[in-house]
């Protein structure tokens, strides 16, 4: 068996456990930092390893393009190449089918929020998207230099071969969430077809998960659920468009989850937000991918806990940027343990962004990716000694 996993407690629907494979370990729930070019931006393999992450997930699309997954394999893998001996998964380049593709031309993410529909009421041009899809797989305008090159299920599983990565994700195609019922049911058999040819072609080495999808739709999602589960992959991920709301993406879960196998790990792609995880971890959700820690860090804004002053409705983030920290002597957080928060105040911070000084990159990357993992070290830990209600509702309705 190339993957194990185990659980070992749950807790009003949420569940924890752990994932074995290539002699390797890593707990569920689970934060994949994204590494998109084999780097979690800012920060090296020894931060990732004081941190304590355990798998991060890389971008096969960009690594193909960059510097080119026939490199990355004659320089011994990703692993050694990079300089990580943790767990890596690599996902298929199905997202930017999207992203380069219906998402290009809508203007949109995973999920569109009514305020954005509302501003796509106004909007009479649109962006032109750079790829074009056929029952084969998928032509793409390369964004680095405008040639045309090409990808399909069997193209992606090479790829993911040469990179070596210990989980990989089969070939989709993920629709907007403008996307209306008809074109989702023919991406939708698109990706079934694809999913077989996937698993017909990947490194049988490798861990492979299928993808349900199936955008906003009921009918779709159980359908993909029913035949994506019936397939021989290791895990799951739940991927695509997940509606018009959160609520939506909940209620996706609600129809998902039941239907795939209790044995085999769940992976939500693309979420990260703090009330996300709490609310799709409740829904039985085990792995969680995104950006967000370090890209917010980029940008200013930097995790605190209730116990600090952290929000709900603030995402519980400050903005190190604004005047009341100029002065503020304060870690960053109260509660936090990390080497940051040990050693500077949010008036050093402040200064470093404001000075737009480089060192504030690798600070405040290191505190938000510390934050997340111990947070879902502590949600672990809640489901364990079976609080994670209790957990939740201290984060969700504390300081308000």
């Amino acid at each position: 068996m190339k993957l194990e996993y185990r659980i070992k407690a749950e807790n009003n629907g949420a569940r924890t456990g752990f994932v074995k494979l290539r002699g390797k370990k890593f707990r569920t729930p689970a934060f994949l930092p994204v590494a998109t070019l084999g780097s979690v931006r800012a920060l090296d393999f020894r931060d990732l390893r004081e941190i304590g992450v355990e798998i991060i997930m890389a971008n096969t699309f960009h690594l193909h393009l960059k510097p080119g997954d026939d490199l990355v394999k004659k320089l011994g893998g990703l692993h050694k190449f990079m300089n990580f001996d943790g767990v890596i998964a690599t996902d298929s380049g199905g997202f930017q089918v999207f992203s380069l593709g219906l998402g290009m031309e809508h203007g949109i993410g995973k999920i569109a929020d009514n305020i954005f529909l509302e501003r796509m009421k106004n909007i009479t041009k649109k962006e032109e998207k750079w790829i074009e899809i056929d029952e084969e797989g998928i032509t793409f305008r390369n964004p680095i230099n405008g040639s045309k090159m090409r990808l399909t299920p069997k193209k992606s599983m090479e790829i993911q071969s040469n990179l070596g990565s210990d989980i990989i994700f089969a070939f989709d195609e993920c629709t907007s969430p403008l996307s209306d019922k008809d074109y989702t049911t023919k991406a939708l058999e698109r990706t079934h077809r694809w999913a077989i040819e996937c698993l017909e072609n990947y490194d049988r080495s490798q861990a492979i998960f299928g993808i349900v999808q199936g955008g906003e739709y009921k009918e779709l999602r159980i359908k993909s659920a029913i035949f994506i589960s019936s397939l021989d992959f290791d895990g799951f991920g739940i991927g695509g468009s997940l509606g018009k709301s959160k609520k939506d993406m909940l209620s996706i879960l609600e129809w998902v989850v039941p239907v795939l196998p209790e044995e085999k790990p769940r992976h939500l792609l693309g979420i990260g937000a703090i009330e996300d995880i709490f609310n799709c971890v409740e829904k039985g959700v085990d792995m969680f991918d995104c950006v967000s820690p370090t890209r917010w860090a980029r940008r200013g804004h930097l995790y605190v806990s209730p116990g600090s002053g952290g929000k709900i409705e603030k995402k519980f983030r400050i903005h190190i940027k604004n005047s009341q920290f100029r002065e503020d002597e304060s870690p960053i957080d109260d509660f936090c343990d990390c080497f940051v928060c040990k050693n500077y105040s949010r008036a050093y911070l402040h200064h470093l962004f404001t000075a737009n000084e480089l060192t504030y990159f690798r600070l405040s990357a290191f505190h938000n990716l510390y934050f997340m993992i111990k947070l879902m070290e502590e949600i672990r830990k809640a489901i364990e000694g079976n609080y994670f209600l209790e957990l939740k509702k201290e984060w969700f309705e504390s300081w308000r």
